[in-house]
């Protein structure tokens, strides 16, 4: 259940790394009980944000409380109570996943005589009891992100940091992980999690904020996001074979009307009088000699909405992360 009481209030917090203005001023709360999304592109600032919210950078400028807390003064009593599960996985290789447990069990000061039975109840609730005593670096990547979480939650935080949870993992494993996080979530844990997946987004979070170059543009449901968009109409043309040229020559046909690339062969048009643009859509086709498979008149997406709201390709999204966060 979602509490109006502010797990996290940030207040014009700002990192600067040199010249480089990796968060700039931000402004925003994550309520108890919510998961709350911080969505961008790569290089947006999402992870700089989660380490100055859990202590490990300093803000520039700016406050921040979490869960009531300081996160400058007050940082060490915050983290008995937080639980952080950063992209690239902080356990052991050489431990085995249970053995993984007890030692964070150990890390967060859970008495001796209740590691045991706590880090097998985790394995078992997350899926892994039957590899429990196999090691960590024999696990796929999506077994390696559930155990993660489960080390960072072994002391029944009450908020939880999921960075790119599921980043690089197959669409089964992803899928997997996603339903344990909503179970969390359904535990009474508020989840802040940053990701580039909109879909992702749209399944997961009860709130999103939209983060581009360290600012955020946008914060609201996801539904009211896609309300934005809804102010236009959204056409969308699949064709046998895309090319470059396709997404030019329609956006020159139609100069007023943005034309953008998808997936799968497909080209989304947003804005004009429908019937307007399917005429200059078929006519272009039939004059270069185009095949269209068929044509939708859709609903707008998160997807829509984020290309209205930051002007930016989805394709930009899509990027798997390789440079600074």
């Amino acid at each position: 259940m979602i509490n109006t009481k502010p797990a996290i209030e940030a207040k014009n917090l700002t990192k600067n790394y040199g010249e480089i203005n990796a968060v700039n001023n931000i402004n925003f709360d994550v309520k108890e009980g919510e998961i709350f999304g911080f969505l961008g592109p790569n290089g947006a600032g999402k992870t700089t944000t989660i380490r100055m919210l859990t202590g490990l950078s300093r803000p520039t400028a700016g406050t921040a409380r979490v869960l009531g807390y300081d996160i400058e003064s007050e940082i060490v009593e915050a983290k008995k109570h937080i639980g952080v599960v950063p992209e690239i996985s902080n356990l052991y290789d050489e431990l085995s996943a249970f053995k993984n447990l007890l030692f964070m069990a150990q890390l967060y000061g859970i008495p001796r005589s209740q590691r045991k039975a706590r880090a097998e109840e985790l394995l078992k609730t997350f899926g892994l009891y039957e590899r429990k005593d196999h090691l960590f670096g024999t696990f796929s990547r999506g077994m390696k992100r559930a155990l993660t979480i489960a080390a960072a939650v072994i002391h029944s935080p009450k908020l939880l940091f999921l960075d790119e949870p599921t980043v690089g993992l197959d669409v089964v494993a992803a899928r997997s992980l996603r339903n344990l996080i909503s179970n969390l979530h359904s535990q009474g844990v508020t989840i802040f999690l940053t990701t580039h997946y909109l879909e992702e987004a749209d399944l997961l979070c009860d709130r999103i904020a939209i983060l581009v170059k360290g600012r955020i543009l946008k914060i609201d449901t996801p539904e009211m996001l896609k309300a934005v968009a809804e102010e236009e109409s959204v056409i969308e043309v699949s064709f046998k074979k895309m090319s470059s040229k396709i997404v030019e020559g329609l956006s020159e046909k139609l100069p007023e009307l943005k034309v953008v690339a998808t997936n799968y062969n497909k080209v989304r048009i947003y804005g004009g009088v429908p019937a307007y643009t399917l005429e200059k859509v078929l006519q272009h086709a039939k004059d270069e000699e185009i095949e269209i498979d068929k044509v939708n008149s859709i609903k707008p997406s998160l997807e829509d909405a984020f290309i209205k709201i930051t002007g930016l390709s989805p394709t930009i999204m899509a990027i798997e992360k390789g440079g600074a966060k």
